[in-house]
């Protein structure tokens, strides 16, 4: 009876352990693809929008994910290491240069691109499966919701873009200036290989 038990404990565990590895494959596969990722995600949050505008409802769940996307964004826009929560006694990681002569280290993202993009697809598939059920279907009044999201996400993003310019920080690399080192002007003296 006990050897049953664990045979099919093993069996079980075997098979989402094996879901697991291939699920992570793909994840792997599809890690060097940004730009066809985000335009798959780009098309089923329209997919998803253009379900919430024909079913007219579920504005709650649509809140909700736009407050959850707005928290990513932020999240990426943001150093791994807060500049303000910093403190000079401690180094414990890459800053960013605030002089000239510094050296330059790169912007790391407190939220990475992969992650962002995993996150946010997958809450607009959890939102997309919720529209499939009345329950979640809460009546609200959605031009005060639309009205929120507009003053929290001009709120938030003024508050982020004033962190921006006090810690003088860009979190995206075009633009930014580029160091090359010194160009080598001396001639190449190669030895006589006949002596």
């Amino acid at each position: 009876m006990e050897s049953e038990r664990t045979t099919q404990v093993s069996i079980v565990t075997r098979f989402f352990r094996r879901i697991s590895q291939i699920y992570q494959q793909l994840l792997d596969a599809w890690t060097p693809y940004s730009i066809i990722r985000w335009i798959i995600t780009i098309l089923l949050l329209a997919v998803y929008m253009v379900r919430v505008l024909l079913l007219q409802g579920w504005y709650i769940i649509t809140y909700a994910l736009g407050i959850y996307h707005l928290n990513l964004f932020i999240a990426f826009l943001t150093p791994k290491i807060d500049p303000a929560l910093h403190d000079d006694d401690f180094d414990d990681g890459p800053s960013l240069p605030t002089k000239s002569n510094e050296e330059f280290r790169p912007f790391i993202r407190r939220l990475p691109e992969f992650k962002f993009w995993y996150s946010a697809t997958k809450a607009i598939i959890i939102a997309m499966a919720c529209t499939f059920f009345e329950a979640f279907n809460i009546p609200v009044f959605w031009p005060i919701l639309l009205l929120y999201f507009f003053t929290l996400f001009c709120i938030t993003m003024k508050r982020q873009i004033k962190h921006m310019i006090t810690y003088s920080y860009l979190p995206w690399t075009r633009g930014k200036t580029i160091y090359y080192g010194k160009d080598d002007s001396g001639k190449v003296i190669q030895a006589n290989p006949d002596q």
